[in-house]
Order: C-alpha cells, then structure tokens, then sequence
C-alpha cells in the first residue's frame, strides 16, 4: 500500500491472515514476491528497502517478520525468488536503478537481521527495469534483464557473467517488465517457450530462446494511459494487464500461431539481421563489412608477411573489437569483454572448450546485438559535457586541462602515452590506425601538438564535431535522409 503497509489475504475471501497488518516501511510498496513454495515474502518500498517475512504455520501468528535491509541506492525495480540449483531452497535477489544485483542470505538471517550474500554490479551505462529467470531452453541457466537500451542480457545464474546481449524489442519504450508464460502439457505452448512483457504502453509477446532476431516478438496496444503490471495465468493461456489511471485490468488470451507466422515470414539463419544492416545483403554497409571482415585476417597473420596466406572464413577473436569499431559502434573496454565472452563461452557447456575463432555471420549476431538500438548519438556526450563543465555561450565546455585529467583519471581511464597517441592521431597528427596498425608512436612532440590545436575551452560541439568526427556520420545521415525523399 501506499501507507507501507502489508496485508496478507486469504485468497477466496480476501479476509486478514494476521490481526495487524504489517507496517515497517516508511513509504509505499512497489513489488510484494512470494517464493515458489509460498513459505517466503519480500516486499520492496520506494525507500530502496527490501522487507522478507517467513510462514510459520506452527504458532499463533501465520506470518513473522524476519528483517529489512537497504542494500540498494536508487528504487528497486525487480524483487524475484528462484530456487538454488542443487537444492529446492529458496533464492532472493533483487535490482535496482543503481545497476546493482544483490542477492540476500536467507538461510543465515535472523529476527531483526536481513544478511545480503552477495552484491554485483551488473550495468555499466545501461539502466536495468526488469528481471525473470529464463526458462530452461538452453543447457547452461541464466536469469533475464532487460535495460533501458533496448537490449536483453542473459547471466549466467551461478557466477553472474554476462553471457550474452541481445537486441530486444523496439515498440516505442523499452520492456518494463517481463515474465515468461508456463508451459503445460497439451497446449500449444508445450513444445515451445514464450515471454510476455509490457513496455510504456503495450502488451507483447516474444518466442524463445532470444537471438536478437526482431521478428519473433509483437505487442499491442494495451492501455493508452500506460500499463503498471503484468501477470500470467499457470496454465500459460492468458496474461492479465493492469493500467494506471485508467484503474482497468485487461485479460488477454494468448494465441501463437500470428506471431509463429510472422517469425517465419521474417525469413530464417541470416536473413532477419541482414535486413537490419543499412542498405541489407546488397548494400554498401555489408560490402564494408566484408573487406574489413577479410582485412582482419590478414592483421592477424601479419600484414607484412611473405609466407602463404591461409584463407580461412574466420577471425581470431581478438580481431573483434578493431572490426566493430571499423563499423562505426566504438564499444567500452567491458562491452568488449562481454563480447569476447560470449563467443568464447558459447559452446563451453556441450562441448567443454572455448570458441577462438568467430565466422561472418555470427559476427553480423554479434554486431546488431551489441550496437546502440537507435546508431550513434552525441546526445550522451552532451549531457557528460553539460555534467561535468560549464556554461559557454549557447555551448557547454571543459577546461582543456580539466578534460585531459578526467580522461587518464575516471571510468576506463587510459594512460598517458594511450591519451597522447589516440587525441594526436584525431587531430591529424598520426597516421590512421597508429599502434593497432604496427605504426610507430613518438610522444616526444605531443605536449606542443596539443597545445596548440587544442583549444583552452573544450566545447561538446568541438569535441564531438570536429575531433570525434561525429558530424561526418550526422552528414552521411542527413544526405541518406534527403535521397530517399
């Protein structure tokens, strides 16, 4: 309740379980999860506070507080339990705007004494909204987010690596929350899996397993004022929807064989993916592509080299990061990571050894799924810019001093002769590739070079204009946008 209070219902006659109802949070509940064996509750309030209660059939009071715990700085935005896997003992976690999955110690709490086990960042930019366990379509076991960026992340359940980024649906506002639809016996969803979820204002419905492909997933509009909750019925043939100020709770009967045929008219393998490239199979982005794809092979070997090359139709992973940011997407030292990681990982369970190599169509997976959903935009840069400077003009800037500190000192700081190298070679200065291309680097003379073409106020329009380059991609856009009209 709004109140934070906490009642607990029979649920024929909705009468009181316990005689008073219970009231340890100061502001109002956001999420009330019971575990699977019902013996649990955890209640989260808009204090970033997680409250637990445990069943005690056996006393007076059905219903005892066990403890609260604050582990979160922002508002929680998902609370679930699942079970341990090599138990059926409960599990807690919860999430929450500051990016952090915390996972509470049951076993080990006492009255008055909530023990987190385990707390983890999980997000670098991104801000998650929602989280389910995935349902076991896979060997290995994860736990499904979905962020702010429009993507899904799978982790592993047991270490919680991120093990794969997929692009998730794109209907006007990110998934808010998500739950996957029971699969039992006799129904049409008994050879298959599917998940429900909600965005801003809709209802959709998504085939699994997740693979970025945007064609297995649809949503309706469900209340224009805006959708609050979600929830499926156990014998997975309805989901029910809860508005906001419209106080209206749809029922909506779940029916495949639409969405089945329109995943298949998609077309099947590559061909989804290839239609999410700019100009698609035949268009010069793929063709770009294709030579950077071969040119990595031939970093790889040596580009100097005079031994025979061998061909191949892969590329060392390694090789990875330089062809994605050769396309445009310059991925963070983590999101590169994540990448390698997913490859790398993603035979390890039948197989039992690692993937090194990865081939030009997991590599076109690899790159919807991992690139911003919506291309590259200054609008971040900006912002960082407002944040961190001051007022110039109808501009914001940055000390030029300041802005070489905060580079070599904050988030994935670089050293100073990766600074000196990488902000002389944008400037002109270098040839293009540098230290990536076998080029040597003399900082001797970088100090004056960047003295004098860079300016003593750094303004975001400089910066992302004239030194990132940015405004050759909002030109390249411009000129795409004006022939096709």
């Amino acid at each position: 309740m709004i109140s934070g209070e906490v009642y607990i219902l029979y649920s024929i006659s909705l009468d009181n379980r316990v005689l008073e109802p219970f009231h340890y949070a100061r502001d109002a509940i956001t999420h009330a999860v019971f575990s699977h064996d019902s013996q649990w509750l955890a209640t989260a309030d808009a204090e970033y506070t997680l409250s637990v209660f445990k069943r005690t059939p056996d006393r007076q009071e059905p219903w005892e507080y066990v403890g609260r715990h604050r582990a979160h700085y922002k508002l929680i935005k998902e609370v679930i339990f699942g079970v341990y896997l090599d138990s059926n003992e409960p599990r807690l976690m919860s999430l929450g705007e500051d990016r952090v999955l915390v996972e509470y110690n049951l076993k080990e709490s006492s009255k008055d004494n909530l023990l987190v086990l385990e707390s983890d960042r999980i997000e670098q930019s991104a801000v998650p909204l929602c989280m389910a366990y995935y349902p076991p379509v896979t060997k290995e076991h994860f736990f499904l987010t979905a962020n702010d960026q429009y993507k899904f992340k799978l982790y592993n359940a047991t270490t919680k690596m991120c093990r794969k980024t997929l692009l998730g649906p794109v209907y006007g506002s990110p998934p808010r929350k998500i739950t996957v639809v029971a699969a039992t016996e006799g129904n049409e969803l008994a050879d298959r899996r599917y998940m429900a979820y909600i965005t801003d204002d809709k209802v959709g419905l998504q085939i699994l397993p997740l693979d970025g492909n945007p064609h297995t997933s649809m949503t309706l509009v469900a209340h224009p004022t805006g959708v609050t909750n979600l929830a499926c019925s156990c014998d997975g043939k309805y989901v029910f929807t809860a508005g906001g100020t419209d106080s209206t709770v749809h029922m909506w009967q779940i029916s495949v064989p639409a969405l089945e045929a329109q995943a298949i008219i998609g077309g099947e393998g590559l061909i989804p993916f290839y239609g999410l490239l700019d100009g698609g199979r035949e268009g010069e982005l793929f063709a770009e592509l294709e030579n950077y794809f071969y040119y990595a092979q031939l970093r790889s070997q040596g580009v100097n080299t005079m031994d025979n090359r061998e061909v191949s139709t892969t590329i060392p992973l390694s090789e990875v990061p330089f062809v994605m940011r050769s396309m445009g997407f310059y991925p963070s030292e983590e999101e590169v990571m994540d990448m390698l990681n997913e490859v790398k990982y993603s035979r390890y369970v039948e197989t039992g050894k690692y993937v090194e190599e990865i081939n030009l169509g997991d590599f076109i997976k690899l790159y919807i799924n991992h690139r911003p959903a919506f291309g590259l935009s200054t609008d971040k840069l900006r912002w960082a810019f407002e944040t961190l400077g001051y007022p110039l003009g109808e501009d914001f800037a940055i000390d030029r001093g300041d802005l070489l500190d905060i580079l070599q000192q904050k988030g994935e700081h670089m050293t100073e002769y990766e600074l000196a190298e990488y902000l002389t070679t944008l400037l002109g200065y270098n040839e293009e590739g540098g230290s990536s291309e076998q080029i040597e680097f003399d900082p001797s003379k970088t100090g004056d070079i960047i003295e004098e073409n860079l300016a003593q106020d750094v303004t975001a329009t400089v910066f992302s204009d004239e030194i990132l380059g940015f405004s050759m991609y909002s030109d390249l856009v411009q000129n795409k946008e004006t022939a096709e009209t």
